[in-house]
């Protein structure tokens, strides 16, 4: 975004005129308290709305008329929700005023402690333009650095006043005084939003406090004199955010910025490290780690390729059988190499309960009873689960190997130039039933939702030879119910898969073999597992 847009600016001017124009009515309140100041910022509340709403239009038709970069509409959203929360300072002005206007005893407030607090609140809005015309990212976060201490403020008026409930019988006024407090406090979240989408804009990627602190310090760590910005890559399910550090001039990737709670990140910086021990080569190396209260980041090599599934959805089918081809050389490599005589447990049917109240949440429609239909009786799908659970427990798999843990198709990146298979998103990998994997693999391919028949018949050829490459690996072992363990891998990721799926044909569809798979492995003979054949024809067919 190159300027802002006049009628933007001049109404942002005006809305952050209003709002200091309350905030210091507001404080004038606290200092001399009287009914007409009151009644003066009562009397204010449409102008601010209106002028919010004079942003807000605008901005949607910037966006509609302009040709719309990632970094347009980032700016134009971050816009509107500056107004937005600038409008939500002016609505907590009025509410520190409702509750204050409960107070029997105003004494009792103590309201010369609050026009310091709300000059801080003043402070804030009134760096917001300059901030926002001169690009100034580190002035942005001297707004946002006021959250902190309007929350300190906050702190000490919360034991001031539940110390002296225990000493008075002025309940009533002191809660109310807590709840003017409390409102101070919320207007000091605003500022920090209200700095988080100005450095939004500044960046050109939507941040919040912890990821812009954590992307300072890891570009710190990055030895590099060249001139890089960030562009989004993709948002995990897990909340965690996925960017990429490129390079101005040549837009080359130099390296890829991976943000969320710290656990989560830990355990990816964890795995990583431990696959670079295990099979170096296969994961890419941490260039950088930072963390920051409860999150944290990682800088990570970046790795030229494909995803599998930017393969499927759009390569020539040569590519695809080499992709495919050098997927499973890699896999049979890192299970051999990896290989320990510890049984696995594969706990897919533990796993599938855990997830169930995800899958009803958004497919209510599948939650089932038992039932009885012309005498056969049907058992429910959660019964269903823990018969399964009671057989698999039984029937462990006869090694472990060291397995991805997450082996979806946009996990695994094919380089055609170098013929080379590198992972991604390594979070849960550790020594493992190989059938975790083999069965994510095989439904993320199945779930993607594309309606062209050609390439659901690639996709259905993949599933189905890629389920060949697994099972000769299995024969060779002399893992005799790989078919029996991968019947149950297959209904779990069916049935919980469709927690990420929207439509409802493909969403029934999926679990509808969910359940087949089950109902099949448990019409096998206790013991005779050895025996069970997989219909992946029969299940990898739309």
């Amino acid at each position: 975004m190159t300027s802002l847009p006049k009628s933007i600016q001049e109404n942002l001017h005006f809305l952050c005129a209003e709002i200091d124009g309350q905030l210091q009515q507001l404080e004038a309140f606290f200092s001399v308290p009287s009914a007409g100041t009151a009644r003066r910022i009562f009397d204010r509340a449409g102008y601010a709305h209106n002028l919010t709403t004079r942003i807000h239009s605008a901005c949607i038709r910037r966006l509609t008329n302009t040709r719309k970069t990632e970094r347009n509409q980032i700016a134009l959203r971050s816009l509107e929700f500056i107004a937005t929360d600038l409008l939500r300072l002016a609505n907590l002005t009025r509410q520190c005023l409702r509750h204050a206007e409960r107070i029997e005893h105003f004494e009792i407030l103590v309201p010369e402690r609050y026009p310091p607090i709300i000059q801080r609140v003043r402070a804030g809005v009134a760096k917001v333009e300059a901030a926002l015309s001169s690009n100034d990212s580190a002035r942005a976060v001297q707004i946002g650095q006021l959250n902190r201490k309007v929350a300190n403020d906050y702190n000490k008026l919360f034991k001031i006043y539940t110390n002296e409930m225990r000493a008075t019988t002025h309940t009533a006024d002191l809660a109310h005084s807590l709840l003017v407090a409390s409102e101070i406090q919320r207007m000091g979240t605003s500022l920090q939003t209200i700095s988080e989408a100005l450095i939004s804009i500044n960046i050109g990627q939507a941040v919040n406090f912890e990821r812009y602190f954590a992307l300072q310090g890891l570009m710190a760590d990055f030895e590099t004199n060249g001139n890089y910005h960030i562009e989004a890559i993709a948002e995990t399910r897990s909340g965690s955010a996925i960017s990429a550090i490129t390079d101005s001039n040549s837009h080359n990737v130099a390296a890829v910025f991976k943000d969320g709670e710290k656990r989560k990140v830990k355990e990816e910086r964890a795995g990583v490290k431990s696959w670079n021990s295990i099979y170096p080569g296969l994961a890419p190396k941490i260039l950088s780690y930072e963390k920051r209260n409860q999150s944290a980041a990682l800088l990570i090599e970046h790795l030229p390729g494909l995803t599998f599934e930017q393969i499927v959805l759009n390569e020539p089918d040569d590519l695809c059988a080499r992709a495919l081809k050098q997927l499973g050389t890699t896999l049979k490599d890192v299970w051999r190499q990896t290989k320990t005589d510890e049984f696995a447990e594969l706990g897919s049917m533990q796993q599938l309960s855990k997830r169930l109240d995800e899958v009803y949440r958004v497919h209510p429609e599948f939650r089932s009873t038992r039932s009885n239909l012309a005498g056969l009786e049907i058992p429910a799908f959660e019964d269903l689960i823990e018969s399964a659970r009671e057989r698999e427990a039984a029937v462990s798999a006869p090694f472990s190997v060291y397995i991805h843990g997450d082996f979806n198709i946009d996990n695994i990146i094919y380089d055609p130039g170098e013929n080379r298979i590198n992972f991604i998103d390594l979070h849960r990998s550790r020594y493992m039933d190989y059938v975790q994997d083999v069965s994510v693999f095989m439904v993320s391919n199945y779930r993607l939702q594309v309606l062209d028949a050609p390439v659901r018949r690639r996709i259905m050829k993949l599933s189905y030879d890629f389920y060949q490459i697994a099972r000769r690996f299995a024969r060779k072992q002399d893992d005799e119910t790989f078919d029996y363990r991968l019947a149950l891998g297959l209904g779990r990721s069916f049935a919980s898969s469709t927690r990420f799926i929207f439509d409802k044909s493909q969403a029934r569809k999926m679990f509808l073999r969910s359940r087949y798979l089950i109902e099949r492995a448990l019409t096998c003979k206790t013991g005779q597992e050895y025996k069970f054949k997989l219909p992946v024809k029969e299940i990898f067919v739309d």
